[in-house]
């Protein structure tokens, strides 16, 4: 029997499954079936992760049962998921329920982590673009100081991953159909807490509304420093940089408040991102 307990939640069906419990197989073998070298083969061992089901007592060969292909088909794709292989032999020990809580918490960070490189995809390809005099960045981005109006806002803030952000805004809306208020504006997200996290974003998130209704506020009017984005949403990062350069070239100014990022064209209005229209903007006050 298999020493894992959730190994079963990766079994599905496999080329494995109609051989015999009994079958056994050299490292070679092994290592050939499974295109693992008999280097790594060596190295779980060493770690505990997957031993040899026997090792010869006069030459020292390790034979593998048939069983333990599935144990090493479900060590490959808890590594492929990105779990460091200490990690491993504990998830494995998991029921199914508690290892599928684990993955979704992986692939929340995952997201958070795909979303870091692609914007250090854009920063190179800006940089290319920079040294072949083709680049169109934050330089064309227009900031602005502006006073935004007074809003009446249905609100809705949590802890979440940056991957949940959608979910966030599903609810928001359910919300309003729930309270029977009728949409009138922008929505819009307000980033707070003391730093930005992209595993435990304290967001709130806001769309304009008409009536009265739990979690339905009055947001006032306030000066902010503002700069408008067209384009898909992965790209607004050009627009934090220019507002980030407009503050460092204008120090009479001291950000005040979480910053907002205002979606005026949202996916709901639009069927191509590139039509997307978003806005970001920092309240700010006089620096003393």
């Amino acid at each position: 029997m298999s020493q894992w307990q959730g190994v079963s939640w990766f079994h599905g069906s496999n080329q494995y499954d109609n051989r015999q419990e009994d079958t056994m197989y050299t490292i070679g073998e092994f290592s050939r079936l499974t295109r693992v070298s008999a280097r790594m083969l060596r190295h779980y061992d060493q770690l505990g992760l997957l031993r040899p089901a026997r090792v010869g007592t006069d030459n020292g060969y390790r034979y593998y049962e048939a069983a333990q292909l599935r144990e090493l088909l479900a060590i490959q794709k808890l590594q492929r998921f990105g779990f460091p292989l200490a990690q491993i032999p504990g998830l494995l020990q998991l029921s199914p329920q508690e290892l599928a809580a684990r993955v979704r918490a992986r692939y929340a960070q995952a997201l958070a982590e795909l979303r870091e490189l692609q914007y250090a995809l854009r920063l190179m390809e800006a940089c290319i673009r920079d040294a072949e005099g083709t680049n169109m960045s934050q330089s064309d981005i227009k900031v602005i100081v502006m006073e935004t109006s007074a809003q009446r806002v249905l609100s809705l803030r949590r802890k979440i991953a940056i991957g949940e952000v959608h979910q966030l805004f599903a609810d928001l809306h359910r919300q309003v159909e729930k309270e029977g208020l009728r949409r009138t504006g922008v929505t819009q997200m307000l980033f707070h807490g003391e730093e930005f996290n992209y595993d435990e974003i304290d967001a709130e998130a806001q769309v304009e509304v008409c009536g009265e209704g739990e979690g339905v506020s009055l947001r006032p009017a306030m000066r902010c420093v503002a700069a408008t984005y067209t384009g898909p949403y992965e790209g607004i990062h050009v627009a934090y940089d220019a507002v980030c350069s407009y503050l460092a070239a204008h120090p009479e100014w001291r950000v005040c408040g979480p910053s907002v990022e205002r979606y005026i064209r949202d996916e709901g209005m639009v069927s191509d991102p590139a039509e997307l229209v978003s806005a970001v903007l920092f309240p700010v006050e006089r620096a003393e």
